[in-house]
């Protein structure tokens, strides 16, 4: 039975129930039945959501056929790549809150019993789980899954490459066909981007049934799943496991240990630190540090090695990556299932091998994510390690600044950028931005030009999950916030070791002080609209970087 009964029954809820029974629900129904929320962030102009109504109809046949009754509802969606090179990327960022508050604003005023929440990429999916932390009512995610790699001219492919052969030039009539070629199926872009990262940590999180997270989909796997997904919803909700009782900060430190070891994104901090601060669990750049320090990288899925996310699903997955590192997880936190870690853990074999790997053999002596520090980055910074190049681990050189990826970009074209200088593109943080802009075309095209080896990059941006070089981003305090990043100048000497992690300005305390006091904080760039509510409503990246000014 619904578990919001004095909601839908009695006189004082006749103007609710005939809303209802005019869309088609039965009296026995509304009253008796749990209501759960769908929530399908179907949308036709991307792989990763395109292929979500088939998903949502299985979620619904199950929820059904489990004695409830599922009310299906839309929630925005956005594909990252469509909006790449264009000034519109920011708000990539900001729909995690914008997906978050849809889910939200629906959910209250229906009074669901239980949600669940189809989503694929980038911060759609992450906006989900955010939402799961903000209603605390039984919750689960169900993923789109991954595409399958491409194949052109006898060689895997995937779209990170059609990017960076677009920026090295490559001839307009190759790039035509293997656009036709890069991307063959629905589903997430199969590389270690945030999309896949999400998807994983969704296990790791308690918000995705354990072994589905990964499904491909173009397996019909990913179908029967969703349907049993559809039916356990209805039983998570009669057992009223909230988030709150399934994430608890144990659980997220699973879920750092688990990035490091698979080299996830490093937008993966952003949201592990919000979804923290939603439910009230203390988590900090500290955290991300101290596993960084145990957990090497023991994944090889693209950037970090050769293999798709395919291939690290039919390896075993998110559950093989958990028994490689068991002996260092939380194992005795509860699951969504019931029972714990452990339990589940018992019954995964699993052998090392080159796409998951074992501790004791890992693919790198590094963890997948690094926190840097120094008067550069105070408050912290992000490298993935895993793509840096070896000759780049520790770099030193002359900054040369610039306020946008467009910039800096042009620079790159205009052959203005030499080996052994470091790219500052700055007043692109949560403010500055706003929305914390992903730095693509630099990064893209430092690979393109054959330049990531011997140039570096620090911003106060991020990063795609696709991206990789010596790049270090998400520095704090950003420059609108008069963080140090807005005090380099033309020439300073910048110094990075991601070994040690250290990022540090070779200028002295008292030349920086002259600095700060000929500094003046720019006007926002955005005025008006979302991208304005966000700038003044974000905190900064060290805390997550989402709108939750409470």
């Amino acid at each position: 039975m619904t578990t919001n009964g004095a909601y839908w029954n009695g006189p004082k809820a006749t103007h609710r129930r005939v809303m209802l029974k005019a869309a088609g629900y039965t009296d026995k129904d509304i009253k008796k039945k749990p209501h759960i929320g769908v929530a399908n962030s179907f949308m036709e102009g991307s792989p990763g959501s395109a292929h979500l109504r088939q998903i949502t109809e299985a979620v619904k046949q199950g929820i059904w056929a489990a004695g409830g009754i599922p009310v299906e509802f839309g929630i925005p969606a956005t594909c990252g790549n469509v909006a790449n090179g264009a000034e519109e990327l920011k708000y990539e960022q900001v729909g995690r809150d914008i997906v978050c508050m849809s889910v939200e604003f629906v959910s209250k005023v229906h009074h669901f019993d239980g949600i669940v929440m189809v989503a694929s990429c980038d911060n759609i999916i992450a906006g989900t789980y955010l939402a799961a932390a903000r209603l605390d009512i039984p919750a689960m995610v169900v993923t789109g899954g991954s595409m399958q790699p491409g194949n052109y001219c006898g060689k895997q492919v995937v779209e990170a490459e059609l990017d960076v052969a677009v920026l090295a030039g490559e001839d307009e009539a190759i790039l035509s066909d293997m656009e036709e070629h890069v991307c063959p199926s629905f589903g997430a872009c199969p590389s270690m981007g945030t999309a896949n990262t999400m998807q994983m940590l969704g296990e790791v999180m308690n918000l995705v049934l354990p072994g589905t997270g990964t499904i491909p989909a173009s397996d019909n796997m990913r179908i029967r799943k969703s349907r049993e997904a559809g039916s356990f919803a209805v039983e998570l909700v009669k057992s009223g496991r909230k988030p709150s009782d399934l994430i608890t900060r144990e659980t997220l430190m699973n879920a750092i240990m688990f990035d490091m070891a698979v080299a996830g994104s490093t937008n993966a901090v952003l949201h592990i630190l919000a979804i923290g601060y939603e439910l009230g669990i203390k988590v900090t750049m500290e955290d991300f540090e101290k596993y960084a320090k145990e957990i090497p990288c023991i994944t090889g899925v693209i950037p970090s090695g050769p293999y798709t996310v395919v291939d690290f699903h039919y390896a075993g997955g998110v559950k093989a990556v958990m028994k490689m590192i068991e002996d260092k997880l939380f194992t005795d936190v509860p699951t969504m299932t019931g029972g714990t870690w452990k339990d589940i853990l018992n019954n995964v074999k699993v052998e090392s091998s080159d796409i998951i790997r074992s501790l004791d053999e890992p693919l790198f002596n590094e963890p997948g994510l690094q926190v840097l520090r120094g008067n550069l980055s105070p408050n912290g910074a992000i490298v993935r390690p895993t793509g840096v190049p070896e000759e780049m681990k520790y770099f030193k050189g002359e900054a040369k600044v610039y306020s946008n990826d467009f910039e800096s970009l042009a620079a790159i074209e205009k052959g203005e950028i030499v080996p052994g200088d470091v790219i500052v593109i700055r007043y692109e943080g949560c403010k500055g931005s706003p929305g914390m802009k992903e730095m693509m075309l630099t990064t893209d095209a430092l690979v393109g030009y054959g330049l990531h080896k011997s140039v570096g990059l620090v911003t106060d941006a991020r990063f795609s999950g696709f991206n990789y070089g010596a790049i270090v981003g998400h520095v704090s305090p950003e420059a609108y916030d008069g963080g140090t990043i807005a005090l380099v100048e033309n020439g300073d000497i910048i110094i990075v070791d991601t070994i040690k992690g250290e990022v540090t300005l070779d200028v002295s305390d008292e030349e920086l002080a002259i600095r700060r006091e000929n500094w003046v904080c720019p006007p926002l760039k955005e005025q008006k609209g979302a991208l304005a509510l966000f700038a003044k409503n974000c905190r900064p990246a060290e805390e997550g970087g989402a709108m939750q000014p409470w």
